[in-house]
C-alpha cells in the first residue's frame, strides 16, 4: 500500500506518493494562490494528487489514506480545517471535499505536528523522548512531542507556539492578535523587516542583491547581506535572531525537551542560525544545577517533512 501527504502552505501545496518506509516515490507542487476561494485552492489540491496517481499508475484502490498538513484550528474527526488565517480558510470541510474525487481515508493534522511526525520517524528528533519541532514559514508553527505521541490538547489546538504573544500590543498578527511570535519571527516577518530597511538604507548591499527590485527580497536576503558585511544586513540578522531566541527560551522554559529542530528555510542557515541562537537561549532559559539543556538543531528532512509527516499521519493513531 501507498500513502499520499500533503503539505497545504502559504506559498504551495505540496504532495507526494510514499511508501510504507516513509520514503518519497513522487512528488510535485502547484502554487497555493491564497488569496482564492476555498473550493479553488481544495480543487488544485484535488487535481495535484490525481496527476500524482496518474504518473505512479495508481488506483484509489491501491492509497491507503491521504494526509493533510495545514496550520491553523482543525476538527481532526470531522476532516474540517476550522480556520486557516493564511488562507483564509473557515471551516472548510476538506475530508469531504476531497472523497467527492478521490474514494480514500483522509487525515487532517497541523502542518507543524506533520513536521514534527516526519523528524521524530526520519529525522533530527529520532529517539528524543520529548521533542519540540518548530516550523519557520508564512507563519510559525509548533509541533510538540511526549514519549513519541503529539500533544495537541484537550480540543485539539494545543502548541500553536507562532501566536504566543511576545510584545504587547505590538506587530498585527493574522490571528487578528498583536504581538504574536511569528510576527516577529516567520519568514514573512523577516521579509517586511529586510523591505523596510531596503527603502530606508539604499544604500546597503540589500537591494543590490535583489539587482534593485524589492519585490526579490526573500528570507535569505538578510543573511547574504550579513555574510558580504553590510551593516544594514548584521543588524537585521541580529534583530531577528535576538527576537527568535525570545520565543524559543520560553519554549524551552515551559516544556523543557531533550531537543528543538528548527524547520522551514530560515534553517539551511544552518550553524550560522543556530550558533548565535544557542549563546542568547543560555542567557534565558532556566536551569538549575545539572539539568541537561535542550539541543537546539536544524530539521533534517527538509522541504519534505510535511509531505512525509501528513502522509505518516496514521501511524500515531
Amino acid at each position: 500500500m501507498f500513502y499520499i501527504g500533503i503539505d497545504l502552505g502559504g506559498t504551495k501545496i505540496a504532495a507526494g506518493i510514499v511508501d510504507e518506509e516513509g520514503k518519497i516515490l513522487y512528488k510535485d507542487s502547484v502554487p497555493t494562490g491564497r488569496t482564492r476561494k476555498s473550493a479553488e485552492i481544495v480543487n488544485d489540491l484535488c487535481m495535484l494528487v490525481k496527476k500524482l496517481m496518474r504518473e505512479a499508475q495508481l488506483e484509489a484502490g491501491d492509497i491507503y489514506s491521504i494526509g493533510i498538513g495545514s496550520p491553523g484550528s482543525l476538527d481532526r474527526e470531522s476532516g474540517i480545517i476550522i480556520a486557516n488565517f493564511n488562507l483564509g480558510f473557515r471551516n472548510v470541510r476538506i475530508r469531504e471535499d476531497i472523497q467527492k474525487h478521490i474514494p480514500v481515508p483522509v487525515y487532517l493534522e497541523n502542518d507543524a505536528n506533520c513536521a514534527a511526525i516526519a523528524e521524530s520517524v526520519a529525522g533530527a528528533a529520532r529517539g528524543a523522548e520529548y521533542a519540540v519541532i518548530i516550523t519557520i514559514g508564512t507563519g510559525i508553527g509548533g509541533g510538540v512531542l511526549f514519549h513519541n505521541k503529539l500533544y495537541i490538547g484537550s480540543n485539539g489546538a494545543g502548541a500553536e507556539l507562532g501566536h504566543m504573544v511576545i510584545s504587547l500590543n505590538g506587530e498585527d498578527c493574522t490571528c487578528g492578535r498583536k504581538g504574536c511570535w511569528e510576527a516577529y519571527s516567520s519568514a514573512t516577518a523577516l521579509i517586511r523587516e529586510t523591505k523596510k530597511a531596503a527603502i530606508s538604507y539604499p544604500q546597503s548591499k540589500i537591494l543590490e542583491l535583489v539587482g534593485g527590485n524589492i519585490e526579490k527580497v526573500n528570507a535569505k536576503t538578510a543573511f547574504d547581506a550579513a555574510r558580504l558585511g553590510d551593516e544594514i544586513g548584521i543588524k537585521i540578522v541580529d534583530q531577528y535572531i535576538d527576537i527568535l531566541a525570545d520565543g524559543l527560551s520560553n519554549v524551552v522554559n515551559i516544556f523543557q525537551p531533550n531537543v528543538i529542530v528548527i524547520g522551514g528555510g530560515v534553517s539551511k542557515e544552518g550553524e550560522n542560525l543556530l550558533v548565535p541562537l544557542r549563546e542568547k537561549m543560555k542567557e534565558r532559559t532556566f536551569y538549575i544545577g545539572d539539568l541537561k539543556a535542550a539541543k537546539l538543531v536544524a530539521a533534517e528532512t527538509g522541504n519534505d517533512a510535511g509531505i512525509i509527516g501528513a502522509a505518516l499521519i496514521p501511524r500515531l493513531k
